[in-house]
């Protein structure tokens, strides 16, 4: 979590705060006396985060109902704000807006650390309580000053439509002004916007996103935007209904300034779809690599579409829609050039009209510092490659359009097709969308590589990137090449097994860094369809393994060697969030040689598993949670966490339960010190907290809940150590990853009433009355470990899975008689439900997508009595099985691996 731009490679992050004058990275540009007097005299502000939180029991319960899909309103000033991604993953940002319009257009490269930070690079003033202090994007300028939209309209976009019946015509752009109402429903990847009016013959609604296909990274990352109309005639007369699009060339829309060329835009037909290829023409050789030098196209996909090269569409008037079609325009920089295609038909009362149009670029010239920066990048995007411009996109799409879009919208209803909240699915899966802003990338080698937040912190940075369960789970090839190419290749020392953290950005590990990313080779091996990850890269995984354990000095299984972690400092002495973590990488590794018939190895990571764990309850649990206890030399001189109660601290066992480990800490103490973060650190309001205990970034405001990092309960003296530093800061704040991984082992341990309250007071906080509900900001925007937030509907479904054994279990946490959830595996994605009737139990796969393998799943006893025999059918046919029970657990092993097809079911009875 750096939050200091690098000038280059050798400058140290002190160094920049020395030559910057700033005490703090990005907690302030100039340093607050009020901030200095707290940080560095021995009286710290006393604890005051209340222990009874005063949450209405009715409230919670609420949470549990299934209730009604997201809708955002124009009658209640909800859509200023909105802005969710519409591109394709790592092409970029295009925001949907409120009211379905386009906005922010981050698709020209010039996102970069220190230059062009965030969506909105600005520096807001905030009022902590004490004093005004400035905040930077990649502190949180966009938590406390969202950006309208209506600031970021880039380029000219949009629709309007025409109406003409009984001898009246009617016109209306789709923008929020002209509507009495404006719906948007967020169903990430599918945004869906309604346009309403008392005073309108036809109902319109917009479906806008890209192709979004679990498991295929591909088709997924095209730099592209769908945008699905339907208008319905709700008179009872027929009606005349014509569209009208449009799109402003954006070629060197930054850079084509006057005298330096002309934008054209050139109109062509084929089959069923009518296109506006945009580009511009320069003799600037300069200009021809400059960042934003390329191309877009804007398309209609159905029949008789009318194209003009060349519109003004500002305010539209009926009169637009008789334009004559025009072949080609040219505009001289850097005056705009925006071109329309139009269609029409008639509509019978109750009828409906599609129109799909789509908008691609291409734009193929990374930032040049990003080259500098990651040798990758010198020769472009991984959609550079495939694509020579933005026509050859569309042509594409256009081809595929059904598939596309069949697969896209098969998705988003499958995901939705649950009996779990509306709200916990929106919330949980949201933050993957940012794959398709830019904070990530996807070189003309195949490389994967992102930012912390958007243009801040860069090289897919290990102690971040490894809280984002997300990835895995909906794109595992993507994982799996990162661990390949990266943490086990640029990023690797042969000799000592060490994971640089940030690639070859750096020359140094991070422990936790490297920890997780032992999980990550555990979990990308389960979402395989076999044992190749795991056989091609053992030898290289052991080394990092052995690493590792090599940083436990004393052979106590709890690791003590000082060494950076994500809190950006390096803590000495032995440190429960960091002890539990590496526990649970040596019981992933100890799964892993099993596997691999490496037995010598499978015992030494046994040995470590089985001493850290007792060492660490004995040790390191204070009776009520686990601390950090001080080096036996050095004592507390450094900062640490100390006897503080720390939001991580148990973060090794939230992490087992992702990958279906053995316990690494007894559920007793585990539960324990979950409950002690709900007592002392969680709240639903921070504003007394941070208030007194300033410092911290603003992502989360007075009147607002959440659970903060670190506290000091006891009120001791000088908590954190003799020698407080900048990065105490980060002590006082609510960064959304670190709750989510919380949330989701408070799910895990079935506390589930706290998980589903943390993670709400989340969903609260980025409501669109306030802010951007698709941006969870820490270090800059669309943070990468927010993606944390898949991890809670993976233990709220109770869900394992391990495709090279065939093995698949669910064990949901709440309305298990009547149950139905998506899920994803390594080839395919579908639907499970379990009911209870009577005296039986019925579980149900259905596959909608590719195909799954399975040897054995494993389910819970859901009915009263006892279970005698099970009844399994794939499809029509019988399957031969063995069954066995283990208490309320319910193993089902098939006598021969089987295949599940997309569109077949598997039902298993018990009765």
């Amino acid at each position: 979590m750096k939050h200091i731009p690098k000038n280059n490679k050798n400058n140290s992050r002190r160094d920049f705060i020395k030559n910057a004058s700033l005490l703090t990275a990005g907690l302030a540009v100039i340093r607050p006396l009020s901030w200095e007097k707290y940080l560095f005299e021995q009286s710290y502000p006393l604890h005051n985060i209340p222990e009874h939180k005063g949450i209405d029991p009715a409230w919670v319960k609420m949470l549990y109902n299934r209730g009604e899909e997201t809708a955002y309103h124009k009658s209640k000033n909800e859509l200023k704000y909105i802005g969710m991604p519409v591109g394709g993953l790592h092409a970029g940002t295009v925001y949907v807006g409120g009211d379905g319009r386009l906005w922010l257009w981050q698709i020209f490269n010039e996102t970069f650390e220190g230059s062009h930070e965030g969506i909105d690079p600005k520096i807001a003033t905030w009022n902590d309580g004490t004093t005004e202090r400035k905040i930077r994007a990649r502190d949180g300028s966009a938590y406390i000053d969202p950006t309208l939209a209506d600031s970021k309209r880039v380029l000219e976009q949009g629709f309007a439509v025409k109406v003409t019946t009984n001898g009246k015509t009617f016109v209306k752009e789709l923008n929020e002004d002209q509507w009495d109402e404006v719906t948007f429903k967020p169903a990430y990847p599918v945004a869906t916007i309604e346009y309403r009016s008392k005073d309108f013959p036809v109902a319109v609604n917009l479906k806008t996103y890209s192709p979004f296909i679990p498991l295929d990274e591909e088709n997924s990352a095209l730099p592209a935007t769908i945008l699905r109309l339907e208008v319905k005639n709700i008179t009872h007369s027929s009606v005349e209904v014509s569209l009208l699009g449009w799109m402003e060339n954006g070629a060197n829309k930054l850079t084509g300034g006057k005298n330096t060329g002309k934008r054209i835009n050139v109109v062509s037909s084929s089959g069923n779809s009518t296109s506006i290829f945009s580009y511009f023409d320069t003799t600037n050789q300069e200009l021809k690599k400059a960042p934003d030098a390329g191309t877009m196209c804007f398309t209609l996909h159905t029949a008789n579409g009318k194209a003009v090269a060349a519109i003004a569409p500002w305010p539209v008037t009926s009169q637009h829609f008789y334009i004559p079609a025009t072949d080609s325009a040219t505009a001289d920089a850097p005056e705009k050039l925006v071109g329309g295609i139009s269609t029409t038909q008639q509509l019978d009362p109750g009828k409906s009209v599609m129109a799909d149009y789509s908008i691609t670029w291409h734009f193929n010239n990374p930032h040049e510092k990003l080259k500098t920066l990651v040798k990758d990048a010198e020769m472009g995007f991984y959609y550079g490659a495939r694509f020579k411009d933005a026509m050859e996109v569309s042509k594409y799409l256009d081809t595929n359009f059904k598939k596309f879009t069949h697969l896209t919208e098969l998705w988003s209803s499958t995901w939705n097709d649950s009996t779990l909240p509306h709200w916990f699915l929106e919330r949980t899966f949201i933050n993957i969308g940012t794959l398709a802003t830019a904070n990530t990338y996807r070189f003309n080698s195949g490389r994967f590589w992102g930012w912390e937040g958007v243009g801040a912190c860069p090289g897919t940075c290990t102690h971040v990137w490894q809280y984002a369960h997300a990835v895995a789970r909906i794109f595992p090839n993507l994982e799996r090449d990162l661990r390949q190419r990266v943490d086990l290749g640029v990023g690797f020392k042969e000799d000592s097994g060490a994971i640089l953290f940030r690639g070859e950005d750096v020359t140094r590990p991070a422990i936790d860094g490297q920890a997780g990313t032992i999980l990550r080779f555990y979990r990308e091996h389960q979402m395989s369809e076999d044992n190749t990850f795991l056989r091609t890269n053992w030898n290289k995984i052991k080394k990092a393994v052995q690493f590792m354990l090599n940083q436990d000095k004393n052979g106590d299984g709890m690791i003590d060697t000082p060494m950076e972690n994500t809190l950006d400092a390096v803590w000495e002495g032995e440190i429960a969030w960091i002890v539990g973590l590496c526990i649970a990488a040596a019981s992933a590794a100890q799964a892993m040689a099993k596997e691999m018939g490496d037995s010598q190895f499978e015992k030494i990571c046994e040995d470590f598993a089985t001493k850290g764990r007792s060492n660490m309850e004995k040790e390191l649990f204070n009776g009520e949670y686990f601390i950090h206890r001080p080096d036996a030399i050095h004592g507390r001189k450094k900062l640490g966490s100390y006897n503080t109660c720390h939001i991580d601290q148990v973060y090794g066992q939230s992490w087992a339960f992702q990958v279906g480990l053995p316990r690494i800490i007894s559920q007793e103490k585990a539960t324990s010190a979950l409950k002690a973060l709900w007592k002392y650190n969680f709240t639903t309001d921070v504003g007394p907290y941070i208030k007194t205990h300033i410092g911290g970034r603003p992502y989360a405001l007075a009147g607002e809940g959440g659970m903060v990092m670190n506290t000091n309960p006891h009120n001791e003296p000088k908590p954190y150590g003799e020698n407080t530093t900048w990065q105490l800061g980060y002590f006082h704040e609510c960064m959304s990853g670190f709750e989510h991984q919380v949330a989701a082992h408070l799910m895990a341990e079935g506390m589930v009433d706290e998980s589903l309250i943390l993670t709400r007071m989340i969903h609260e906080r980025y409501h669109a009355a306030k802010r951007n509900p698709f941006n969870e900001i820490e270090a800059s925007d669309h943070y990468a470990r927010a993606m944390a937030s898949y991890g809670t509907f993976i233990t709220a479904c109770g869900f394992e899975y391990h495709g090279p054994k065939g093995y698949l279990k669910f064990a949901p946490k709440w309305n298990k008689a009547n149950f139905k959830t998506p899920f994803t595996t390594a080839k395919g994605w579908g639907t499970y439900s379990q009911k209870k009737t009577a005296s039986k139990q019925t579980h149900t796969l259905t596959l909608k997508y590719g195909e799954l393998k399975l040897n054995e799943i494993a389910l819970e006893q859901i009915t009263g009595g006892p279970i005698n025999s099970v009844l399994v059918t794939l499809g029509t046919t019988q399957i031969p099985v063995t069954f066995r029970q283990e208490g309320t657990a319910l193993l089902v092993s098939f006598s021969k691996k089987i295949t599940l097809q997309h569109t077949e079911n598997l039902t298993l009875i018990f009765s």
